[in-house]
C-alpha cells in the first residue's frame, strides 16, 4: 500500500509535529551549507499555508559531552529558517518541560516553532518509548520529512509514529518514490553506477542490484578488489584482500543473471596519495608495482558514457576517484556530466559523496533526484526496510 502524504492530512488549527533533517554542517557556530534546511521548506510552507501550528525538530550532529551541547544547538538553524521562510520562527531551547509546552499552547494557526536538538535527550537514539510518547503528546498529527534518519529507529521518528497519525512530508515522499522506485519497479533499462572506496560498504547494494539492474558499472577504490578477483594487476592500489573472493562471487552472480558488470579499462595512477604527486593515465594492465590508481581514466569515462546510452533509469552512488583532489576528480566529473546529459531518463544520486560532487560541480538541477540521505539511501538500495518509512501510516 502507498504511504500517507502530508496532503492527505487536514491540518487547519492542528498542532503538527514535523521531524525534519536539519543536521547541517556548522563551523564556529555558523551554518556552512543550508541545503537541508532549504529541502524542508516545501513541507513547512504547505503546512503553514494550510493553517497548521508547526512544531519542527531535528537532531544536529553527535551529542556525547556537555561541551557538545554548547556547539550543537539548533538556534542558528531556527534563525536561518526564519530568514528562508520570511517569517518569525520561535526557538525553544528545551526538549521537554513546561517552557516548551507553554510555547506550543500559545501558538496561533500558521505559526512555527523549533525546539532543541533531539539528541540532547539520551533516549532519542535508543528509541525510548517514554520519550516518543511524550513528544507525541505535544501534537495532534505527525509529519516525517527526515529521510536522512529513516534508517534509524529513534524516538523522534518511530517513537512518535507509534502514537500519532503519521504522514510523509514532500521530501520523504520524493525519496520513497525515487529511491524506492529503483528497488521496487524501475523503468528499464536500469543502469547502476557504484563507486567509493570500499566493496564492504556496498556489498548489500550490489547484491540487491544484481537482482534489479541491467548493467552495473563499478569505479572508485572498490574497483581494485574486483580487478584483483579477475587476476588483474593493481599495483599498490586500495585493496580489501578479505573481499576478493566475495567480489569474484558477485561477478559470477551477475553473469549468471545476465547483468552486465563493467569495470574500468584505464586508471589515473600515481606513486603517492597526494594531489601534488606526479600522475599518469595507463591501461589497467600497465599499473606499475609502485603505483596506485586514484581515479578512472578518460577511456573508462567514454566506455561508461556509452553504456549509459538508452538507459531509462540511472542510479549513481559513490565517486569514481579521490575527487576531493582536483587531479583525481576528472572521472567523477565525467560521469556526472554523462548522467546529467541523458535525455528521457530518470537520474538519481543516492546521497553521500556523489551528491556533494554533483552540487559542487553545479549539476544538481540536471538530475531528477538527489537523495538527502547517504546511509538511508544505501540501506534502501540494499532492499532493507527503513524504520522511518515503515512507521508512516498507510493511505
Amino acid at each position: 500500500m502507498a504511504k500517507k502524504s502530508v496532503t492527505d492530512l487536514n491540518v487547519k488549527g492542528k498542532k503538527v509535529l514535523v521531524r525534519v533533517d536539519f543536521n547541517v554542517p556548522m563551523k564556529d557556530g555558523a551554518i556552512t551549507n543550508d541545503n537541508r534546511i532549504v529541502q524542508a521548506l516545501p513541507t513547512l510552507k504547505h503546512l503553514l499555508a494550510e493553517g497548521a501550528k508547526v512544531i519542527a525538530f531535528s537532531h544536529l550532529g553527535k551529542v556525547k559531552t556537555e561541551e557538545d551541547r554548547l556547539t550543537k544547538t539548533l538556534k542558528p538553524v531556527a534563525v536561518r529558517l526564519g530568514e528562508l521562510l520570511d517569517q518569525d520562527v520561535k526557538f525553544v531551547p528545551e526538549t521537554r518541560g513546561e517552557a516548551l509546552e507553554n510555547a506550543i499552547a500559545a501558538m496561533n494557526d500558521g505559526e512555527i516553532l523549533v525546539f532543541e536538538n533531539t539528541r540532547f535527550e539520551s533516549g532519542e537514539t535508543k528509541n525510548d518509548p517514554e520519550l516518543g510518547k511524550y513528544w507525541a503528546s505535544l501534537g495532534d498529527l505527525f509529519v516525517n520529512d527526515a529521510f536522512g534518519t529513516a534508517h534509524r529507529a529513534h524516538a523522534s521518528n518511530k517513537g512518535i509514529a507509534a502514537h500519532l497519525e503519521t504522514a510523509a512530508g514532500f521530501l520523504m515522499e520524493k525519496e520513497i518514490n525515487f529511491i524506492g522506485g529503483v528497488v521496487d519497479a524501475p523503468e528499464r533499462p536500469l543502469v547502476a553506477i557504484l563507486g567509493g572506496a570500499k566493496v564492504s560498504d556496498k556489498i548489500g547494494v550490489i547484491e540487491n542490484l544484481i537482482e534489479k539492474a541491467d548493467k552495473i558499472l563499478i569505479g572508485g577504490g572498490m574497483m581494485f578488489t574486483f580487478l584483483k578477483a579477475l587476476d588483474q594487476n593493481i599495483g599498490k592500489s586500495l585493496l580489501e584482500a578479505d573481499k576478493v573472493d566475495l567480489a569474484k562471487s558477485l561477478i559470477e552472480k551477475a553473469e549468471a543473471k545476465g547483468v552486465k558488470l563493467l569495470l574500468p579499462i584505464d586508471v589515473v595512477a600515481s606513486k603517492e596519495f597526494s594531489n601534488d604527486s606526479e600522475f599518469r593515465t595507463v591501461a589497467v594492465a600497465d599499473i606499475a608495482a609502485d603505483e596506485m590508481g586514484l581515479d578512472i581514466g578518460a577511456e573508462s569515462v567514454k566506455l561508461f558514457a556509452k553504456e549509459l546510452e538508452g538507459a531509462k533509469t540511472v542510479v549513481w552512488n559513490g565517486p569514481m576517484g579521490v575527487f576531493e583532489m582536483p587531479n583525481f576528480a576528472k572521472g567523477t566529473i565525467g560521469i556526472c556530466e554523462s548522467i546529467a546529459g541523458l535525455k528521457n531518463a530518470i537520474t538519481i544520486i543516492g546521497g553521500g559523496d556523489s551528491a556533494a560532487a554533483a552540487m559542487d560541480l553545479g549539476f544538481a538541477d540536471q538530475f531528477t533526484h538527489i537523495s538527502t540521505g547517504g546511509g538511508a539511501s544505501l540501506e534502501y538500495l540494499e532492499g532493507k526496510v527503513l524504520p522511518g518509512v515503515e512507521s508512516i501510516s498507510e493511505k
